[in-house]
């Protein structure tokens, strides 16, 4: 109640006054016509009362303002005729950014929670934008007065930009029109109506103000560059127009689209071309998840009528394949590849010692614009007694020689889950532990469970809700809880971080996120205007095809940005897990849409149901579908299924084409498919949104035709 109070103040006083400005005709006395007729006595009283009218000017204007009421144009003009150019420009100047600000705070007192909590995920980008730059945002429009300022100051007390700095901005912004309209009212006597304000001269002064943001944000960057380039030389030319550091999915693609638009780029890697996912990551991984589904598969050849002799996993040959599957995609990724492309591939340590200077094999390079792109390391938390062991992470992993007998991986995230059940099926006793209640924390908790129920069944012992205390002789795990895990091998699986040093970022001070990966703006950009970053070193999705999505802004922004620059799209987002079943998750989904508080519809299918699905007895998973409540505009979708992966594509596509669930139904789908599974649950949402009044006669239509 206490807080509702000041509301209900303020709307009371709000209405009192609308209702005393309507039932005393008080807008009669804001009319040109008026102000016209009773030019010469309000000049001749402003001549012998010059304080007290202009305080009751003022007063009046910041009213107005303040209530948005219809008159502060004609008040303007009547500043220019009644006090002359400069008292007019700067009585309006001050009561104008006064009335703005109190509007501002009203709109910010009775509407902005009610506002911000209905629409938070719609509003968290523009909210972010407003934070960094609102001051901008705001003075842009200011300087164009074909945007009313009323709605200005309604809308921007919704937004986070501070009371002081709106004050200012508005104060200095809506400067250059005030002065247009107090000087056009100096012809006060001469205008028939407000249509006759606009003259040639006068649309000249305006669309003049419409360039005003142009410059203005042309200003800024400038300042901004200076800045930031203060104390470096910039080359007269430059060897490269475009280097990427780092050859893994992103430098890869910034490189290629660089030479595809015949730029003369160069791609800089220190280690193996292709980067994490070729050689430690996507690529390796799920070769072994096909040779631990193969070896199940044989294990369960009773389930499926074949009898099958105990397997015999050869773990050496395992690894073998593993290291053949990466040779055999190699060449996509390889010098050779590339160079033919027309890319200059360089083998060394790069170290950026200026804006646009590299240092490589002792050798300094001179580039137009670079882009970051040396992705993220496995992540090892301090344990004590770690020093006694040579832990595994996702990097060390493929070179094992020997199957572990016990194996015990740490991390209940994707790579945890994927490698568990695939060393559990290949032969090993896999103990996985997770710190948190649930695998694949940023899973809905159904999903989770039918993941850890799979885990499970394939022999892994998961341990959740439990921490680590020490390594006891290299061979002893002890958990909080005083229980002891042997283990041959251990493998640290707890996130990634951002491969930020070793290469001069340091010395150029470019700004790092809380989280330590690159700081960088909707362009990609860091705060150097031609260094960009792009993959895991600069987030927020650790995703190969997220790197590569990235990429792409980052070279045709550092290639073609002084024409058009473009903003990198998160808006539809899909990742995998590729355990047996595999997850796969575009948009939101359950869990995401609670923790932002958008209100959603979720339909849902259970794989087991499914033909194509029964024939081949895969039959755990299910796919849920989150949609706008009464609509069937699809939020995101999570499919648990063999072949979740490819059977989200449906939902992506769906997404950023801006088609719903109604389209997927009336879609053919092949039978018998997995994806048929999109096609019932689509199902499943129209019969729960049947038009039940509708359906009631129809039936009775039915009933009297067949009467």
């Amino acid at each position: 109640m206490k807080k509702l109070l000041p509301k209900l103040v303020i709307l009371s006083l709000i209405g009192l006054a609308f209702y005393l400005f309507k039932y005393y005709q008080l807008g009669h006395y804001l009319s040109l016509d008026y102000v016209k007729s009773n030019q010469d006595q309000f000049r001749q009283y402003y001549l012998e009362n010059k304080f007290q009218t202009l305080t009751i000017y003022f007063v009046v204007y910041v009213f107005v303002t303040a209530l948005s009421i219809p008159g502060a144009t004609v008040l303007t003009l009547a500043a220019g005729g009644l006090f002359g150019f400069s008292t007019g420009l700067f009585v309006v100047s001050f009561a104008s950014s006064l009335g703005a600000t109190l509007a501002f705070l009203g709109s910010r007192l009775l509407f902005r929670d009610y506002v911000q909590s209905k629409f938070k995920s719609q509003l968290e980008s523009i909210n972010r934008g407003f934070e960094k730059d609102g001051a901008f945002y705001l003075f842009s429009l200011r300087l164009i007065p074909i945007v009313p300022f009323f709605v200005i100051n309604l809308v921007m007390g919704l937004t986070p930009i501070k009371t002081f700095t709106y004050y200012i901005v508005s104060q200095v912004g809506m400067l250059a029109g005030t002065a247009v309209y107090v000087n056009a009212g100096l012809q006060l006597s001469q205008l028939d109506s407000l249509r006759g304000i606009v003259s040639f001269k006068l649309l000249g002064s305006f669309a003049l103000l419409g360039l005003f943001p142009l410059i203005a944000k042309k200003i800024v960057y400038i300042i901004k560059s200076a800045k930031v380039y203060r104390g470096y030389k910039k080359p007269k030319s430059f060897d490269y127009n475009m280097v990427a550091i780092g050859a893994g999915a992103g430098g890869l693609v910034t490189s290629y689209i660089g030479a595809a638009t015949k730029a003369k780029v160069a791609l800089i890697e220190k280690h193996k071309m292709g980067g994490d996912c070729l050689n430690t990551g996507c690529v390796p991984s799920k070769a072994i998840i096909k040779s631990a589904k193969v070896a199940n598969y044989i294990n369960n050849g009773a389930k499926y009528g074949v009898d099958t002799s105990e397997t015999n996993v050869n773990f050496q040959n395992v690894m073998k394949r593993v290291h053949q599957v990466i040779k055999d995609i190699e060449p996509h990724d390889s010098v050779e590849r590339y160079t033919s492309l027309g890319v200059d591939c360089i083998l060394g340590k790069a170290k950026i010692i200026s804006p646009w200077e590299i240092e490589v094999n002792g050798k300094t390079i001179t580039t137009k614009n670079i882009t970051i792109a040396t992705g993220a390391s496995p992540s090892i938390p301090p344990l004590k007694g770690i020093e006694k062991i040579r832990p595994l992470t996702s990097e060390n992993l493929w070179q094992l020689e020997e199957l572990p007998k016990y194996f015990v991986i740490i991390g209940g995230g994707p790579i945890g889950c994927e490698m568990a059940q695939s060393f559990s099926r290949l032969g090993s006793n896999v103990t996985l532990i997770q710190r948190s209640n649930n695998l694949l924390k940023g899973e809905d908790p159904e999903v989770s469970k039918i993941v850890e129920d799979a885990l499970v069944e394939d022999g892994v012992k998961v341990l959740l809700n439990t921490n680590l205390s020490e390594v006891i002789d290299g061979k002893t795990l002890k958990l909080e809880s005083g229980e002891t895990i042997h283990f041959d091998q251990i493998l640290f699986a707890v996130g990634r971080s951002a491969n930020t040093r070793g290469f001069g970022l340091e010395n150029l001070q470019v700004k790092l996120s809380e989280n330590g990966t690159i700081e960088t703006n909707e362009f990609m950009q860091t705060n150097y205007p031609n260094i960009f970053a792009c993959g895991d070193v600069a987030g927020p999705y650790q995703l190969t095809h997220m790197a590569a999505h990235q990429a792409w802004y980052c070279a045709v922004n550092g290639l073609f940005g002084m024409f058009k620059k473009f903003k990198a799209d998160y808006s539809v987002v899909s990742w995998a897990t590729y355990t047996d079943p595999e997850v796969a998750t575009v948009g939101f989904n359950e869990k995401m849409a609670k923790e932002k508080q958008i209100a959603y519809e979720l339909t849902s299918y259970e794989i087991d149901d499914l033909d194509r699905a029964i024939a081949e007895s895969e039959l755990k998973g299910v796919v849920r579908v989150l949609t706008v409540p009464g609509s069937d505009k699809i939020l995101g979708a999570t499919i648990v299924a063999n072949r979740a992966s490819d059977m989200i594509i449906e939902f992506v596509s769906a997404m950023k084409n801006r088609a719903g669930l109604n389209t997927i139904l009336g879609t053919i789908h092949a039978y018998p498919s997995m994806v048929e599974a999109n096609k019932y649950v689509a199902g499943n949402w129209k019969k729960k949104n049947a038009p039940e009044n509708l359906l009631k006669w129809v039936e009775k239509f039915h009933a009297w035709m067949r009467s």
